[in-house]
């Protein structure tokens, strides 16, 4: 059942490979959902698992250009006003018209894919300007080391948070769910 983290190399390899995976873990929890089930708010957060996802694509791509940018300031992700207003608030109406389940995977994939190639191809040692905003105060820069590191401790929480609002809908936990994405019976024999 594919469920751990692949094997890594290095250091680099490692950063990568866990925050792809992290993010990987996100779309795993939208596996056989309906589009109905995409938009349920189903526990006291207020959250939908597709209005997480949406924000986990919003903060993905903005790492991926921060990092290839660096030791410039990074550049947002398209985004209307509206959508990174509700996207970057977790907003429960995230969601797009045109957003079902298999297009966040799909998307959710390509953007972890994509932060992953970007700490693969970064200097872990450059310093970077940190962003404005509330939630990074009394920061002026960081190491791309520190924000891949951040990237991984930032989807962990999404993915887990993920987990829950997937449990709260149909009961169906990370590891079933990984055997099912990854086409295998659950439970596997033996259990």
């Amino acid at each position: 059942m594919p469920f751990l983290t692949a094997e890594t190399t290095d250091e680099r390899d490692s950063l990568a490979t866990f925050a792809q995976q992290q993010i990987e873990q996100v779309a795993t929890a939208l596996h056989g959902l309906d589009q109905e089930q995409l938009a349920l708010v189903p526990s006291a957060s207020g959250m939908s698992l597709g209005a997480l996802a949406r924000h986990v694509l919003l903060i993905a791509g903005g790492a991926a250009l921060s990092i290839a940018a660096a030791p410039g300031p990074g550049s947002d992700p398209e985004r209307t006003p509206e959508q990174l207003q509700a996207e970057g608030g977790l907003a429960p109406d995230a969601l797009r018209p045109e957003d079902t389940p298999e297009s966040l995977i799909a998307q959710l994939h390509q953007a972890g894919e994509e932060l992953a190639a970007a700490i693969r191809a970064a200097d872990l040692d450059m310093f970077a300007p940190v962003p404005d905003a509330p939630w990074f105060e009394g920061r002026t820069r960081w190491s791309l080391r520190w924000y891949a590191l951040h990237q991984i401790e930032e989807n962990a929480r999404h993915a887990g948070h993920a987990d829950i609002l997937r449990e709260s809908i149909d009961g169906k936990g990370a590891y079933e769910l990984n055997a099912l994405a990854a086409g295998q019976e659950w439970p596997p024999a033996g259990w």
